[in-house]
């Protein structure tokens, strides 16, 4: 089982809520999170939204396909997203931050864009504009106790969230199947730290452990489950290890309805280094080589190679590369 940490006993106890912080993340890598603030009108009401969207004709949701989208924002279909080179079960909308095209844009740049939003259901983009920042604020919180606890200032990594951080929501639902065993293969984040929310009674979160075991990591009501990306394990040299995880397809006549939020830096935001107090460097396993998951220092690198993987459909349509495997640099 995984641990819970109350956001609220930092205010009482910031030094012990850091330590079990510190030691969740580098023994699990997932933790769930209460007391983050967030009202539960809030978090029913994206919920429900996202239940309304998915409801749609496919037509209607095919309105804001990510196909069209060189920033791979929008609407992807069921199957039409890979992990491993697996087909991923699962149909989601993918929003980042509304900014301009770069003219010229090259590799990780392209990521930068506008969102493509549904029109109905009524009150979706401010309803999940409003979400975005909320969940931020809870993350940039987060970081700045990791970094304390760490043996950094609270502040180590405000600069590399400055100026344009290129956070990711996804609105995802996966369907019931009797012949899908994958909802999304085994993966680790590529940023820094995820929020999921995830509908109460849903199933399918599994967790790898040292031994190589995998558990499964129900919902909590009201609760964050948090996992750190691989940036933070770049950052701690490895003391912080960003843990494989995946979704198994649900049960036929069920579903899922989830919504992780992902904090990352500006694109081109080199991730700073921690330099651990000795205790702590000692523990630290180093960042995990992985000839088939390069793990890069740059967000905006890590980004574009899961992105390309994920899409291919997108990364050739609008950028004219043809993915050759799960090591090839774009």
């Amino acid at each position: 089982m995984l641990p819970t940490l109350d956001l609220t006993a930092a205010d009482a106890d910031g030094q012990a809520f850091e330590t079990a912080l510190r030691e969740a993340a580098h023994q699990h890598g997932f933790f769930y999170l209460v007391g983050h603030g967030i009202a539960p009108a809030q978090i029913d009401g994206v919920l429900r939204l996202a239940r309304e969207f998915f409801g749609l004709p496919d037509a209607e949701k095919a309105r804001i396909s990510q196909l069209d989208s060189p920033a791979f924002r929008g609407y992807s279909r069921l199957g039409g997203e890979l992990t491993n080179g697996l087909v991923d079960w699962r149909e989601q909308i993918d929003i980042g931050p509304d900014r301009p095209v770069v003219d010229g844009a090259h590799g990780y740049w392209n990521l930068q864009g506008p969102n493509l939003w549904p029109q109905r259901p009524t009150g979706f983009r401010e309803a999940f504009e409003a979400w975005i920042a909320a969940v931020s604020e809870v993350g940039v919180r987060l970081l700045r106790h990791w970094s304390a606890s760490l043996g950094a200032p609270a502040g180590y990594f405000d600069d590399a969230f400055a100026d344009r951080p290129a956070t990711l929501l996804k609105v995802v639902r996966y369907p019931g199947s009797d012949d899908r065993d994958q909802g999304v293969g085994a993966h680790k984040d590529s940023g820094v730290l995820t929020l999921l929310l995830v509908e109460p009674d849903s199933e399918g979160l599994q967790v790898e452990t040292l031994d190589g075991t995998w558990v499964d990591v129900p919902p909590k009501p009201g609760a964050f489950i948090v996992n750190i990306g691989e940036l933070l394990e770049v950052a701690t040299g490895g003391y912080l290890r960003a843990t494989r995880h995946r979704v198994r397809a649900p049960r036929p006549g069920t579903d899922r309805v989830s919504i992780p939020f992902f904090l990352n830096p500006a694109l081109d935001a080199t991730i700073p280094i921690i330099e651990l107090p000795p205790e702590l460097a000692a523990l630290s396993r180093g960042v995990e080589a992985d000839p088939d998951n390069p793990i890069f220092s740059t967000h905006g690198e890590n980004a574009w190679k899961s992105r390309v993987r994920a899409h291919p459909d997108v990364a050739q349509r609008h950028h004219g590369i043809t993915p050759l495997g799960p090591a090839s640099a774009y």
